[in-house]
């Protein structure tokens, strides 16, 4: 056999329309090629290459690479899955269901099979502000946090956003401190900054009835600073 035969025989098969419709489903071409690569680390059992493992085969940077995953996941063509091996250990994956699912039913419609509650412009101003505190582009990772926050918990994107500048004003910008800004939050009932506002009102309203000490007093300002920090740009 051949050279020529061979690398006939080596191939991997994807869907026409993806070549005929990306441009109408606002997919530009390096993102149809990040796409490629993708599905090529999968069949080859690699299902969630790093941005860094992708742009060795493309003519874009790691971050620019990072960028367009950013931009496939805001618009709902790929995602990030947890799946359970052999061994119970839990690995993360891509996931480009999106992407074929939206090829099927012939959609374009904004972030397309990953509904959530933000419109089509309030969404990546959402991820915009993330970056901007941040100081650099969201991973796959924070992208699909911030997507869980909305799909699954069902998080008011005001309400994110003044997580967000809580964590700032506090010091603490990490996921994780956001996260448990937000858990906190719903388990007090508070799903809207409005709700907030008030809870916050009510707070301070206590700490000001009664006499106090001075260390009592330092400590309930230091409490409080989670209502009320954010209520003044909300």
């Amino acid at each position: 056999m051949n050279h020529i035969s061979l690398l006939m025989k080596d191939q991997m098969t994807l869907p026409k329309k993806l070549l005929t419709n990306y441009h109408s489903m606002g997919i530009a071409e390096v993102d149809v090629l990040v796409i490629l690569q993708i599905h090529r680390f999968q069949i080859e059992g690699n299902d969630f290459p790093t941005p860094s493992e992708l742009a060795q085969f493309l003519t874009i940077t790691e971050q620019e690479c990072s960028q367009v995953l950013r931009k496939l996941i805001q618009k709902g063509y790929l995602s990030i899955e947890q799946m359970t091996n052999e061994e119970n250990v839990i690995n993360e994956i891509y996931a480009l269901d999106g992407l074929w699912q939206s090829l099927v039913e012939e959609k374009v419609e904004y972030n397309q099979g990953n509904a959530s509650q933000f419109d089509d412009e309030e969404q990546p101003n959402m991820f915009v502000l993330f970056e901007q505190e941040f100081g650099r582009p969201l991973s796959p990772f924070e992208i699909e946090t911030i997507n869980l926050w909305i799909d699954e918990d069902h998080q008011e994107p005001a309400l994110i956003k003044a997580a967000l500048r809580e964590s700032v004003l506090m010091g603490k910008l990490n996921f994780k401190y956001i996260d448990r800004i937000l858990r906190e939050w719903k388990k007090k009932g508070i799903r809207t900054v409005q709700e907030a506002r008030e809870a916050s009102k009510s707070f301070r309203s206590q700490q000001t009835s009664g006499a106090q000490t001075t260390e009592e007093s330092t400590q309930k300002k230091s409490d409080a600073s989670i209502y009320y920090n954010w209520l003044d740009d909300a």
